[in-house]
C-alpha cells in the first residue's frame, strides 16, 4: 500500500528532522554551595549528553568570581541552595544576553527563591521531590523555552524525549481534530490527516534516535496509510448522526492520532526498532477503528472514541555523572 501523501514532502520532512536533531546543544550547569545533595544527584543522573553534538559545562559558584559565558550557550541550569548574591551575579550575564536561565530548588514553593534572585517565577522550578524537579519539570521547561531545538534536546538528553514526543502527539491530534471538524469537501481531509500522522511518527522516531532515511517510507505506508479507514468510517457516520458529523470526524481524527502516537512512544521507550513499533502503532489504530465501527452500529449514540490508555511511567535512567564534573 502506498502512502496517500506526497512522498517527496515526507522525505523532505524526514531530512529536515534529521538536521534539526543534529543541531549543537550547549548547556551550562551552575552549582551553588548548599544545594541539596539529592537535587545534585538527580541533575547528575539526567543532564547527561548522548552525542558529541551536546556539551554540558559544570561550574561551581564561588564568592567574588565573575562568570563569563561563551557564545553559543543555549541554556543555563542553576542548581540552587539558599539563592545567594553570588549566584545572582553568576546568572546575571546570561540574563543580560537573553540566554534562558532556569532555577532548580527544593521546597514547597519557588516564591522565595524567585524573589531572592530577582528571577521570573515561570523560570523557577521548586518542588519537594528532586526527581520531579530535575526530570519531569525540567523537561517541560526545555521544550517550552528551546522549542526550536526540541529534537536535538531529545536526541541528546534521555529525560526530555517523552515530553518532546508527547508534545508532537498532542499538537498533531488537535490539528487532525480541527481538519476533521471543519473540512467541507468530502475526502479532502484524508491526505492532510494522514500526512500529519506520518510526520508525527517520524518526529517521535527522531526524538528516540531512529534513522529517518527513505527506508522508513515503506514502513510508514503499511500503517499510516490505513488511516484512510478511519476517515471512511467517519464519513459513513455523517448520515447516521445528522448535524453531529463534524464532531464525530473530529473525535475520530483526534482519538486515532492520540492512540497511534502513544503506541509509538511506549514501544520506542522499550528500545524496539522502527519496524516493530509500526506493528503496535497499527494495532492502536485498529483499536480506534473497532470502537468507531461499534459506535456506527449503535447509530452514533455511543460516546466518541476516547484516547489510548495513559502511558506507563518513564523507565529509570542509569546513574551517570554530569559531563565535565
Amino acid at each position: 500500500m502506498g502512502l496517500p501523501v506526497d512522498v517527496r514532502d515526507l522525505l523532505a520532512s524526514g531530512a529536515q528532522m534529521q538536521k534539526d536533531r543534529d543541531l549543537p546543544v550547549r548547556v551550562v550547569v551552575l552549582l551553588e554551595p548548599g544545594a541539596p545533595d539529592e537535587l545534585l544527584d538527580a541533575v547528575r543522573k539526567h543532564v547527561r549528553p548522548q552525542t558529541a553534538n551536546a556539551t554540558v559545562q559544570v561550574e561551581v559558584v564561588e564568592p567574588g568570581v565573575e562568570f563569563a559565558y561563551e557564545p553559543g550557550v543555549d541554556a543555563v541550569i542553576a542548581v540552587c541552595g539558599p539563592g545567594s548574591p553570588d549566584l545572582r551575579r553568576a546568572i546575571d550575564p546570561a540574563r543580560t544576553r537573553a540566554v534562558p536561565v532556569v532555577l532548580l530548588g527544593m521546597g514547597e514553593s519557588g516564591d522565595a527563591l524567585s524573589a531572592a534572585l530577582a528571577h521570573p517565577l515561570g523560570d523557577t522550578i521548586v518542588y519537594p521531590d528532586a526527581e520531579r524537579v530535575a526530570a519531569h519539570e525540567l523537561a517541560d521547561w526545555f521544550v517550552d523555552r528551546l522549542g526550536h531545538k526540541r529534537l536535538a534536546l531529545a536526541h541528546n538528553f534521555v529525560f526530555i524525549r517523552r515530553e518532546v514526543a508527547s508534545d508532537a502527539v498532542r499538537t498533531t491530534a488537535w490539528q487532525n481534530a480541527l481538519i476533521g471538524g471543519v473540512t467541507i469537501i468530502p475526502g479532502a481531509d484524508m491526505p492532510l490527516m494522514t500526512a500529519n500522522q506520518a510526520k508525527m511518527v517520524l518526529q517521535i522516531a527522531a526524538a528516540y534516535g531512529e534513522r529517518l532515511g527513505p527506508e522508513r517510507v515503506s514502513e510508514l505506508a503499511a500503517v499510516v496509510g490505513g488511516g484512510f479507514a478511519l476517515r471512511t468510517i467517519a464519513r459513513q457516520m455523517l448520515t447516521a448522526v445528522p448535524g453531529l458529523g463534524w464532531a464525530i470526524k473530529a473525535g475520530i481524527g483526534y482519538s486515532g492520532t492520540i492512540a497511534m502516537g502513544k503506541a509509538a512512544i511506549a514501544y520506542f521507550e522499550k528500545g524496539v526498532d522502527f519496524s516493530e513499533v509500526m506493528k503496535h502503532v497499527g494495532a492502536a489504530r485498529d483499536s480506534v477503528m473497532s470502537r468507531a465501527r461499534k459506535m456506527r452500529g449503535k447509530g452514533g449514540t455511543a460516546a466518541l472514541p476516547g484516547p489510548a490508555p495513559v502511558l506507563p511511567p518513564a523507565p529509570e535512567q542509569p546513574e551517570a555523572a554530569v559531563a565535565g564534573e
